[in-house]
């Protein structure tokens, strides 16, 4: 009865955790426990451990007399993220250099076609689903479940705001050819090479964020515009 338990718990935690990695709950959202006792078909316990399980890593808030809401954060947190996402990043893209299966460097390659197809076409939308999976398919390949769990969640918790630079033609072409360098050397299986590419392709994100932050004259009238 037990596993039982745990099992109908990690079920509810995965399921909000890709729906808030997704964008689908953005920050702010609520997350009614009824509901999810009503969707998932099972009782309060496990729903509310769950819940418990997700405030433990951030991704979702507990606020008295409120219940559970998909966390937000500010820009200095985002920025604070964004230095840790850098080098989990670039360690996941060396791991995958020599890790890497025959079947995850077809999605690798898959997704990397799906970003060039968003960015001839200027669909930012687009562009940011495919970005997704071509880094998600790293994370798998690194063949460490740690850090491909600690990536993701960062991941998540930074949807709070929203990723406004793939609004910008010329910045999606760089994040392309980025994606290039680093498709190269994980396929060359250089390890060295894949890691120093995705630093260098997450840190040139990151700036390019910043540039566009900084036209805004504070940070909630940045919020205002940024935010999901």
């Amino acid at each position: 009865m037990q596993g039982q338990k745990q099992n109908l718990t990690d079920t509810i935690r995965r399921e909000l955790s890709d729906e808030i990695l997704s964008g689908a709950l953005p920050g702010g959202t609520q997350i009614d426990e009824q509901l999810l006792v009503r969707r998932f078909g099972v009782s309060r316990t496990p729903a509310r451990e769950a819940l418990l399980q997700l405030a433990a890593t951030g991704l979702v808030t507990l606020i008295p007399r409120q219940g559970a809401v998909v966390s937000s954060i500010s820009l200095r947190e985002y920025v604070g993220l964004n230095e840790v996402l850098t080098s989990l990043e670039a360690l996941a893209a060396g791991l995958a250099a020599r890790r890497i299966t025959n079947e995850e460097t077809t999605a690798l390659r898959e997704s990397y076609e799906e970003c060039n197809a968003a960015a001839l076409q200027n669909d930012a939308a687009a562009y940011r689903a495919a970005n997704t999976r071509f880094h998600t398919t790293i994370y798998d390949a690194c063949r460490n479940n740690y850090l491909n769990q600690q990536l993701r969640t960062l991941r998540a918790r930074m949807r709070g705001i929203i990723d406004i630079r793939f609004d910008r033609p010329a910045r999606m072409r760089a994040s392309l050819k980025e994606h290039h360098d680093v498709l190269d050397a994980i396929l060359a299986g250089d390890e060295d090479a894949a890691a120093k590419a995705m630093s260098s392709h997450i840190s040139a994100g990151a700036n390019n964020f910043a540039d566009m932050l900084a036209a805004f004259p504070n940070e909630q009238s940045a919020l205002a515009g940024a935010t999901l």
